[in-house]
């Protein structure tokens, strides 16, 4: 009896490891192309329009473009402490990269952010932040993204998402558009 027990306890984290290598990711690459993608952009279902009117007619059917895309939370985790990815962290980047070599987004430069949350020194967190936004964007180049359209930064406990300072949802790395 004591040796299935013991057989049982060797078992249980490779179940929970082999449940969490084949869970979904939190997202598909549809869902990416979807929000990075510039509005009415030929073959993803835009429209063209022509008005015929005077200025003030036809200005008001124009949207404006200018306000910049929001930051995509990759939802990448890591252990603690550390800038390894999780096997979750690499589905979720699996389907990043499945994005980012998408020919709608195939000319698009991104900005790969880390954030930590506010436990430990700024120094520290701002290096693991760096380590963490390189660690994804080491990934995405692995999986086929040029070199030339990512950059990382790293913006430690500067930047929380939540008030908290130490909640772990302030643990994050996200992407931009890259503007410049």
């Amino acid at each position: 009896m004591r040796d299935s027990v013991r057989h049982l306890a060797f078992l249980a984290p490779l179940v929970l490891a082999a449940t969490a290598a084949h869970a979904d990711p939190a997202y598909k690459a549809s869902d990416i192309v979807a929000h990075f993608a510039p509005p009415n952009q030929p073959g993803l279902g835009g429209t063209r329009a022509l008005c015929i009117g005077t200025e003030s007619e036809c200005g008001k059917q124009v949207q404006d473009r200018s306000k910049p895309v929001d930051g995509f939370d990759l939802r990448v985790n890591f252990d603690y402490n550390s800038a390894n990815l999780t096997p979750s962290a690499r589905l979720n980047l699996d389907e990043f990269a499945r994005a980012l070599n998408d020919p709608a987004l195939s000319s698009a430069q991104f900005v790969v952010e880390g954030h930590t949350d506010g436990m430990g020194s700024d120094a520290f967190n701002l290096d693991l932040s760096m380590r963490r936004a390189r660690s994804v964007v080491d990934f995405l180049k692995t999986h086929g993204v040029a070199d030339a359209r990512l950059e990382a930064k790293g913006y430690g406990k500067q930047k929380p998402l939540v008030h908290d300072p130490l909640s772990s949802q302030n643990r994050r790395v996200e992407t931009r558009l890259k503007t410049e």
